[in-house]
């Protein structure tokens, strides 16, 4: 594998490091125990659909719900100083 660019690096005071000209948003980090660190280059993409075993238990779900097969209601009070 031959090197493209090669510069030096340093960790900002949040030990950060910023890749300069990056061609990509996010990366798959892997360190090694020897320093060395393996940035993989990930394309974020919405999902092509739900599959369809969510989409079987969606159905399942609703069918009980017609059944009135559900159970005891949520208490959420606890959250109500997290509820804007």
């Amino acid at each position: 594998m031959e090197a493209v660019r090669r510069y030096l690096a340093h960790l900002d005071h949040k030990k950060r490091i910023t890749l300069r000209g990056a061609a990509y948003e996010y990366y798959e980090c892997t360190e090694y125990d020897n320093g060395c660190i393996l940035l993989v280059p990930r394309v974020v993409s919405v999902p092509e659909g739900i599959s369809p075993e969510t989409l079987a238990d969606i159905d399942r779900s609703m069918q009980n719900y017609s059944k009135g097969i559900v159970s005891e209601p949520a208490d959420i009070t606890r959250y109500k100083d997290h509820i804007h």
